[in-house]
């Protein structure tokens, strides 16, 4: 084999992943999975299952090839697929006892898996996996009732991007947002639509994403959901943040409701800073070099408005996915010293880079810094910046949370076109996640 180092193949990077959104799909499961085998000369095979586009199945190829080199006795299948079909045959391969040895989860699905037992605990393999250098403030959402199901790969932060050239056309100036409010937020986004007469909106739509009402939600103490999957914030805490949308559109802050369902469903290439057409958005920090690309300009990264209004902050770093190995694997300690490798390895961390969020392991994230492209750069600073303020992370979501996403988005059309008040789309809203999600 033609070896090259991790950092050499990083050389030829690909552009940065933008965020997917879940779709929302029932899943039945049967019993756990079975897992690889031996071949006849005595090497354990793997199988290794992961989502994602074409750049995404190279650079996981290039790091089992390299795990391949350095573990002689094991070798690893890739199994791949876009997202959509990744847990269509996720669900059918777990169901059939065929589950692969080794997969990504994602945190809406890892209750769900995990629960039903078709994952092996991580923290029984610590002789071969070492999670000493993974960042507390994730380390324990792979967490279940004691059994540690999943391992961030890496971390994202849900922020507001918000693009300087804009502001300056609309004379007026970027906040401070080591100190802003939510009242500054909507007094700054209609300013910048009125100074502009519109040319430039203030903000696109934030109703869209839950994660943003995440952060508010635990800025007033509570969260999105509890340790036990059920709902952990109030009716009040919701139409607050349902009221900042509509004190938003009655102010001209962000597009009408039907602008909005357009740019909602063009994604984050026809969002208001891609097409140079508004000011700021609401978005994971690793689509900041997408975002930043389709506009031709560098886009900023902007702390969450309302962090030092009340008692605590909300921000959060969120796993960009996790590392899981399936319970049924005939070789989960083989499995195991693969996820060790992907963890723990710079020449993984040369080969992913922030591919797979910005690495888990702090030693890791560090070590890559200098072969970043400019955009994921400074989302690692801004990272940097924000870690010391953020106070703790989040239990893994209810099984059902995956039909959460459309639910949001209907609940925000509704509102914006009127047919709702924000009181009344917080008590619908509330009563649709609870039936999704069993906890009413």
């Amino acid at each position: 084999m033609n070896h090259h180092s991790g950092r050499e193949l990083a050389r030829r990077r690909r552009r940065p992943l933008l965020a997917t959104t879940a779709a929302a799909f029932a899943l039945v499961m049967a019993a756990t999975a079975c897992g690889g085998s031996d071949s006849d000369d005595g090497i354990v095979e793997l199988r290794f299952s992961w989502w994602g586009a074409d750049d995404r199945h190279a650079t996981m190829q290039e790091a089992i090839d390299v795990f391949e080199d350095q573990n002689p006795d094991i070798r690893i299948t890739g199994d791949y697929t876009d997202w959509g079909s990744y847990w269509d045959r996720l669900a059918t391969s777990t169901a059939a006892n065929d589950a692969p040895d080794i997969l990504m989860q994602e945190e809406r699905y890892l209750r769900e898996y995990g629960q039903r037992g078709a994952l092996a605990d991580l923290s029984e393999f610590g002789e071969h996996l070492d999670l000493s250098a993974i960042d507390p403030l994730v380390a324990e959402t792979g967490e279940l009732e004691g059994q540690t199901f999943g391992i961030p790969t890496g971390v994202n932060a849900y922020a507001v991007l918000a693009d300087p050239q804009a502001f300056e056309e609309a004379g007026v100036e970027m906040p401070d947002d080591t100190t802003w409010t939510w009242d500054d937020y909507v007094e700054i986004a209609n300013e910048i639509s009125q100074a502009t007469d519109g040319e430039i909106v203030g903000a696109q739509s934030m109703a869209y994403n839950e994660s943003g009402f995440q952060i508010f939600a635990r800025q007033h103490g509570e969260n999105l959901y509890a340790e036990d999957g059920t709902l952990a914030f109030s009716e009040e805490t919701l139409a607050s943040w349902f009221q900042i949308t509509s004190d938003l559109l009655d102010g001209g802050g962000q597009p009408s409701a039907s602008e909005s369902v357009e740019i909602e469903a063009g994604g984050p290439d026809q969002s208001v800073l891609s097409t140079n057409q508004g000011a700021m958005a609401h978005f994971w920090t690793n689509q900041l070099g997408g975002i930043s690309g389709s506009a031709g300009r560098d886009i900023e990264l902007l702390r969450y408005p309302g962090e030092t209004e009340n008692e605590r902050t909300g921000m959060y770093l969120k796993p960009a996915m996790f590392y899981a190995v399936s319970a049924g694997s005939e070789h989960p300690e083989e499995a195991a010293r693969f996820v060790d490798f992907m963890l723990n390895s710079e020449d993984a961390a040369e080969l992913t880079l922030s591919d797979l969020g910005l690495p888990a392991n702090v030693d890791m994230r560090e070590h890559i810094l200098g072969d970043l492209p400019p955009a994921d750069e400074r989302s690692a600073a801004f990272l940097e910046e924000i870690t010391g303020d953020i106070i703790d992370g989040n239990p893994p979501p209810p099984i059902g949370a995956g039909e959460v996403v459309e639910i949001t988005k209907r609940t925000s059309d509704e509102l914006g076109f009127g047919d709702l008040t924000p009181e009344e789309a917080a008590e619908q809203f509330i009563k649709n996640v609870s039936e999704a999600t069993g906890s009413s």
